[in-house]
């Protein structure tokens, strides 16, 4: 009996980027218009020290680490605050 959907663990780490390669994008360009949009609005300077936004800054130190667990990682820091 054949699988009828791969689970990632079975993909190779460039099968792993064709796969999630442009859905990973579409969520970078989110955030980064997001951050834009609060650096353009009114009061964003009084935003800077929001846990919130630490929260999402953060997670970006996380997600630049050059090992796995990064997921879990980011997932911690919110379950902690």
């Amino acid at each position: 009996m054949q699988k009828s959907q791969t689970s990632p663990g079975d993909l190779t780490a460039a099968e792993v980027l064709d796969t999630y390669f442009l859905e990973a994008r579409a969520r970078l360009i989110e955030l980064a218009a997001t951050l834009d949009r609060i650096d353009r609005a009114a009061g964003s300077q009084a935003v800077q020290s929001d846990a919130r936004l630490q929260f999402i800054q953060d997670s970006l130190r996380i997600l630049q680490r050059p090992q796995p667990g990064r997921a879990k990682a980011v997932q911690e820091l919110y379950s902690l605050k």
